[in-house]
């Protein structure tokens, strides 16, 4: 019998890259299910700030009946969406990404990941309004054609359909390209490489590392665009002009999403990147660095499978799929007025992505503050409500949370720069808050009014900026109040009741 680690010494295989492409969606999808089972009830759910009943009715009423609504937006929710149905479905999700982590994968599994996953975004509404939504869908839905259909394990005998690996491939192409042309077409710090000197800190969840990376000289941050560009714009083409050029353009690609990883908190959006990356390694890439045991048992599969029929028919029908829908996301690509992280067909089997087109030169910030004050006078105390990972405390560290994602301290971060007309849901988070709602509160990092609900919330909008490394206070921030974002509210506000009314809450 032929040594395993030889059998992929003569051509190109697979059987490795898709023991790692399958470990990293596992690791994907587990803290995006854990996400949303641990946020889905406050968020979405029956007296969640959304509620998912409510904005079901809103669409069926403007579709005109209940098969158009479906169609517009497919999910198994149309057909029963209570919370004890939901957040079992949601805890499913997580069991059965640990069982893909784990090393269990086949296709009847990663469908189920997929479809659940499908009819859990549309509920989401803003709070699922993100590109990695649909990019975790187009991932998931190409990796229930590069296993079989029941067999689950890590290396069964059919051997991964290189036509797969290819559609990975072109979904890393488009994410990468994307990326880079809306940058290049949008804000023009990218064009003279300034960006980076804001991103981070303005990106919406700054870590511990992101103050140090700030403070770099601003070669630094120049070259960083320039990598950002390089890996965006031509790494793309790379892939395409043979083994070497697609290895080394996986490993830039890789070190890349792995300084993102170091330098904030983006969800698990380049973890979830990572994963059409590893498409560009073949099994002789992989000898070098995994365990001698894995590569043996790879290797063994490989040598087993080489009598297999060809690929199977479904890999063919994918390709000729995705070519279709591929048109207008690379119509979209070329356009000077190239959008951003947009769908063109209602499952998002093939989509349009892009990040940070437009970079923030100043961190606004938003402050939620209470008092138990009756009368307000100038001499009221309020106090501070704190989100899990948003800064408030100036002299709080930032948090280290990615891949998990606090989807209420991403809305805050958008609505600090607008106002509150076009975040309404910030009004049923007020009255909660005036209500001491338990489901609001689990979503912040604490209640300063244990006993007894406050009488006024309001929100204070602050400039922010990072406080000098080795700060002799130990700040981590600094701020500037710029005025009141929403003024004081109590329950017993005529204006803010109407509000509540008109929009379904009460």
């Amino acid at each position: 019998m032929e040594h395993p680690p030889e059998v992929f010494s003569a051509k190109s295989t697979y059987w490795l890259t898709r023991f790692m492409i399958l470990r990293l969606l596992g690791f994907v999808y587990f803290f995006a299910y854990l996400s949303l089972a641990q946020q889905l009830r406050p968020l979405f759910g029956e007296k969640g700030l959304t509620p998912a009943w409510l904005f079901l009715s809103r669409v069926e009423s403007e579709t005109g009946s209940f098969s158009r609504a479906f169609l517009a937006l497919p999910s198994l929710f149309w057909f029963g969406h209570s919370d004890a149905l939901m957040t079992v479905l949601a805890w499913a999700g997580v069991g059965l990404s640990g069982a893909v982590l784990g090393g269990f994968a086949n296709g009847l599994l990663l469908m189920i990941l997929w479809l659940l996953y499908l009819s859990f975004v549309p509920l989401g509404q803003d709070w699922y309004g993100y590109g990695w939504e649909i990019q975790l869908l187009e991932t998931g839905f190409l990796s229930i054609f590069l296993v079989p259909f029941l067999d689950g394990r890590p290396f069964p005998k059919t051997p991964p359909p290189v036509q797969v690996i290819w559609l990975f491939r072109w979904l890393i192409f488009r994410i990468m390209l994307g990326s880079g042309l809306i940058k290049w077409r949008g804000d023009p710090c990218w064009r003279d490489l300034t960006c980076l000197r804001y991103h981070y800190e303005t990106q919406p969840l700054p870590n511990p590392l992101s103050p140090y990376f700030h403070f770099m000289p601003l070669w630094f941050h120049k070259a960083g665009v320039l990598y950002n560009f390089g890996v965006e714009l031509v790494c793309p083409w790379l892939m395409v002009w043979g083994r070497r050029l697609c290895v080394l353009a996986g490993c830039l690609m890789a070190v890349f999403q792995g300084i993102l990883i170091l330098s904030g908190n983006l969800s698990f959006l380049n973890w979830l990147t990572l994963v059409p990356i590893l498409s560009c390694f073949d099994d002789r890439f992989w000898l070098r660095f995994l365990p001698r045991l894995l590569v043996e048992k790879a290797g063994i599969a490989a040598y087993r499978s080489q009598a297999s029929p060809p690929p199977p028919k479904a890999a063919w029908a994918l390709v000729a799929v995705v070519a279709l829908l591929s048109v207008n996301p690379v119509l979209n690509l070329v356009s000077p007025s190239q959008a951003m992280n947009t769908s063109f067909d209602p499952l998002h089997l093939v989509n349009t992505y892009g990040a940070f087109g437009s970079v923030g030169k100043e961190r606004l910030q938003l402050v939620m503050e209470g008092t138990s004050d009756q009368v307000l006078t100038k001499e009221t105390v309020w106090k501070a409500y704190d989100f899990k990972c948003q800064p408030g405390d100036l002299y709080r560290r930032p948090c280290f949370c990615a891949p998990y994602q606090y989807r209420l301290d991403w809305q805050v971060w958008f609505a600090a720069m607008s106002g509150p007309s076009q975040y309404p849901w910030i009004f049923n988070l007020v009255w909660k808050l005036l209500h001491n709602d338990p489901g609001a509160l689990c979503l912040l990092a604490g209640n300063p009014f244990p006993d007894e609900a406050p009488s006024y919330v309001r929100i204070r909008l602050f400039r922010y900026q990072f406080a000098p490394l080795s700060h002799p206070n130990g700040q981590w921030w600094e701020r500037t109040e710029l005025g009141l974002w929403l003024p004081p509210l109590s329950t017993g506000d005529p204006r803010f009741q109407r509000i509540m009314m008109d929009e379904g809450w009460l």
